[in-house]
Formats: structure tokens, sequence, C-alpha cells
């Protein structure tokens, strides 16, 4: 009789431990689940903590929220000139509808991954087929992949329940034979861009030396203007003090500018002058001469 209860106690505990155990079940913070009755959804989006569900007829499906990088391969893309580029990306995807997500990849990280792949391709053939490839070196890497982030976000959202947080480009590599056609393109805009800048300077150079002539022209007019209005109020003091000395005394005036012009005539070995003796240039040298001596 004793043994008979204690195997029922034992079994009466059993019975609910195993309740327990099939009955409640905890959601972490880095998850979200769903319930299912035979495969059908009963209730989405169970948020983090310990609930309850009925054994045997209800499951619970749990899926990771965490921010999920998918690494693709690289991949071949042409340009909008058909130029060959090799991608190399990756994407950064969450799951923020669990329902959708369970309905589309079954729960499956390798399916979601699967179907996500090709879209991600997909959109960066279409964005870089629309670009040329000047645009794709030009452009910062962040903005080229901004439209196909948001293009993504808005489709996986929809079809598969996942947000598309970011598209990364890793490395934009070119095809031996483009990258060659690349550079020698590279090269001669910089040769385009040097020979404008130089003839930019040189233009600028023309404009200054030709302003710093005019301006040399126009101090040296103004420094021969002054010269000659200085030069002439010279010559007019000058003429001044002249006609003031000779009205004191011709006589005197007269003979000193005839010693003045003896000297200026006179100066050298081989002077010669052919003048009448009798010229009045000769009256202060007869004047000085003895009577009978001439």
């Amino acid at each position: 009789m004793i043994n008979n209860r204690s195997l029922l106690i034992v079994g009466g505990l059993a019975a609910v431990a195993w309740l327990a155990s099939n009955s409640l079940y905890v959601v972490d913070e880095t998850e979200r689940a769903v319930k299912l009755r035979f495969g059908e959804i009963i209730e989405e989006n169970i948020q983090p903590g310990l609930h309850v569900k009925v054994p045997i007829t209800q499951t619970v499906r749990k899926f990771d929220t965490r921010v999920l990088t998918l690494d693709t391969d690289p991949s071949r893309y042409l340009t909008l000139e058909q130029k060959a580029v090799i991608v190399d990306s990756y994407v950064k995807w969450q799951v923020v509808n669990p329902t959708k997500y369970y309905e589309a990849t079954s729960g499956d990280e390798m399916m979601a991954v699967r179907l996500i792949q090709p879209r991600v391709d997909e959109s960066l053939r279409n964005e870089f087929g629309r670009l040329n490839l000047q645009q794709i070196i030009a452009e910062r890497r962040d903005d080229l992949m901004t439209g196909p982030t948001e293009d993504l976000d808005a489709l996986l959202r929809d079809e598969l329940g996942v947000a598309i947080l970011d598209v990364r480009v890793k490395r934009i590599d070119l095809p031996d034979d483009v990258s060659s056609a690349v550079y020698e393109r590279m090269r001669s805009e910089r040769e385009r861009e040097a020979r404008e800048w130089r003839a930019q300077g040189q233009e600028e150079a023309e404009r200054i030396r030709a302003n710093a002539d005019r301006r040399r022209q126009v101090l040296l007019a103004q420094a021969n203007e002054r010269a000659e209005t200085l030069r002439g109020e010279g010559d007019a003091e000058a003429a001044a003090l002249y006609d003031e000395a000779y009205s004191q005394d011709a006589e005197f005036f007269a003979f000193w500018r005839s010693l003045q012009a003896y000297r200026e005539s006179f100066d050298g070995d081989r002077d010669m002058l052919v003048l009448d003796p009798s010229s009045d240039f000769f009256r202060y040298l007869k004047s000085a001469i003895p009577s009978g001596e001439e």
C-alpha cells in the first residue's frame, strides 16, 4: 500500500514536471517567437519573457533578431558603358517581422540568406549598370549604396519580414584590360586639367604684366610731366635771375657771358674757328690787346 502511494506521488511529480517543462518557455532578449498549433500561427511576435503554451498541440519557433551579416562573394557587374567591375560587398540585415519571416523561410536562416543574396545581387547590378566608370570611381561608396539599401529594405520587409540595414561595398576592382583604359583616361584627364590651369595661369600672368606695364607708363608719364614742369620752373627762375643780374650791370653781364663763350669755344688743342676779326665775338679780346699789337 505504501509502495503504491509512493509510486503515485512520484508519478504525479513527474507528470507535473513534464507538464511544466512543456508548458512554459522563455524568449530571450535577442529573440522573437511565434506560437503554432499544428503548424498554423496562432500568436505572432512574442516578446522576451516567460510564456505558456499547451503541450503537444502547440509549438514555439524562436528567431534571432540581432543584426546579422551576409558577406557576399565578389561579383562582376557591367557599367553604363559596358565596362566590367568586380564588386565585393556585404549586407547587414535583421528579422523585424517574425510571422512573415517564418512563412517565407520556415525560420531557416540559410534559407533566408539564399533568398536575400540574389536580390542584393540584382539591386547592385542595376545600380552599377546605370553609372559610368568615372561616376563609380568619383562617388563615395556610402553615397553609392544609399539607393540600393533603401530599395532592398522596402522590398524584403514586405517579402521576407527582414530589414536591410546597410549594404556596403568593401572593394571595387577592375579587370586588367579595363584598368589600363581607366588609368589612361585618368592620366589624360589630369593632363587636360593641368593644361587648363597653366592656360589660366598664363592668362592671369599676362593680365598682371599688362596692368603693371600700364601703371609703369602712367607713372613715367607723370614723372616726365613733373620733370618738365620742374625744369620749366627752374629755367624760368634762372632766366629771372639772369635778367635781374643783367639789369643791374649790363656790361659786366655781357663780359661774363663772353668769357663763358670763350671757355667753351677754345676747350681743346684742335679747336678752330673761322670768324671775321671784326666780329663782335672778339670784342673783349680786342679790348684786352694793347694798341698796335693787333
